[in-house]
């Protein structure tokens, strides 16, 4: 019964959205899907181009990076941080404003968001490295300057993209896409030919574009006929 009334509240939610136009910059142009881990793969895998996605007034924004800033949310009390470092680990740490500056480490492990949602605190934690792939989202509970967290939902491949549109999660994996409403996710693409190619961003116009930032170009997915389209980067 819960599977049939999360699905019913999906497609509700994703089907109740107006047209918008997203205008794509002419050094994106559209590209055959490569196959992952072919020659045409491999180019994008080897390009020195990872780029993120925004919507600002409406208007896709890309912009090129270098490397993951560490996640941060600001507490009344002080700040949380939280590093993700691969393959060497990371760490959640809260950082007091106090004078004596104070650092308490709350939890080991590579942080890759930190975010509010409906007033409580939650951090999604995730690893990709060799033969292993998986992920969490925990939610942080505070009580002064003491925090305890619980896990709310597990996933088996690394999350590295995420965002929040009209209360759903969305979230893009080393190789797979989930939509999560109440911590109960469903899988919208399987097995994509961006495995390995380090989804970074997500940014939201309506269901039916929702840009990613990829290594080697952007994609726009399609919540609702569940496809997607290519953008290569051309210099």
């Amino acid at each position: 019964m819960k599977k049939i009334v999360l699905l019913g509240f999906i497609l509700l939610s994703l089907t109740h959205c107006k047209h918008v136009q997203v205008n794509i910059p002419a050094d994106f142009v559209e590209t055959e899907i490569p196959v992952a881990f072919s020659e045409d793969w491999a180019i994008l895998n080897h390009s020195p181009n990872d780029f993120r996605v925004n919507n600002v007034n409406n208007e896709l924004t890309i912009e090129k990076i270098k490397a993951r800033n560490n996640a941060e949310l600001q507490l009344d009390q002080g700040t949380l941080i939280g590093e993700s470092k691969g393959e060497w680990n990371g760490k959640l740490i809260f950082k007091s404003n106090t004078k004596d500056n104070k650092e308490i480490e709350i939890k080991k492990g590579n942080i890759k968001f930190l975010f509010n949602f409906k007033g409580k605190i939650y951090f999604i934690e995730a690893l990709s490295h060799l033969t292993y792939t998986g992920g969490a989202i925990y939610e942080l509970k505070q009580d002064g300057n003491q925090f305890t967290y619980e896990k709310r939902l597990e996933f088996k491949d690394s999350p590295e993209a995420f965002t929040v549109h009209d209360d759903v999660f969305l979230i893009a994996t080393h190789q797979n896409f989930y939509v999560v409403e109440d911590f109960k996710s469903k899988l919208i693409f399987r097995n994509t030919f961006w495995s390995s190619l380090y989804p970074n961003s997500l940014t939201v116009f309506d269901n039916e574009h929702v840009i990613m930032g990829i290594r080697g170009g952007i994609v726009k997915l399609n919540l609702i006929d569940k496809d997607m389209t290519f953008y290569k980067y051309t210099e």
